[in-house]
């Protein structure tokens, strides 16, 4: 029989950097998990991915163990480091701070398809291109 998560907790935490310091520690510590362990085990799972920030969900089960399951790095993180800028346009889609190719947008499209709501590599280019738009990064090739 499977066991029932009772709490599922959503975190964005870097690559390879977790600690049960705050924040990590001060969301998981009242659910009641070893805080190490899961720190030793992210850390592990994400060493390739060093640099990124990763939105990991836990599912913490009754008896106090646990699973995570790592997503893909958030879509406005992916497009400040292809477009190696600190942050978005203050302006939104009326002020652009920088420019994209779309051989870039297409890289992020096939990072980001799995966890997106959509079924081809074109439809998660327009929804990459959108959150590109409303944060003032420009795509070569569109308005």
């Amino acid at each position: 029989m499977a066991k029932e998560a009772i709490k599922k907790i959503k975190l964005q935490i870097q690559a390879g950097k977790a600690t049960p310091a705050p924040p990590v520690g001060t969301v998981l510590g009242p659910a009641g998990i070893n805080l190490q362990e899961f720190c030793t085990r992210y850390n592990d799972a994400t060493r390739d991915k060093m640099g990124d920030v990763l939105p990991v969900e836990i599912s913490i089960y009754d008896d106090r163990s646990f699973d995570f399951v790592i997503k893909t790095p958030p879509t406005a993180f992916l497009l400040k480091k292809y477009a190696k800028v600190q942050k978005g346009s203050t302006k939104g889609s009326k002020e652009m701070v920088a420019t994209i190719t779309d051989s870039q947008l297409t890289e992020i499209a096939e990072t980001k398809l799995q966890d997106l709501n959509a079924y081809d590599v074109d439809a998660a280019k327009k929804i990459v291109a959108g959150t590109a738009k409303n944060m003032g990064i420009a795509v070569e090739g569109q308005e």
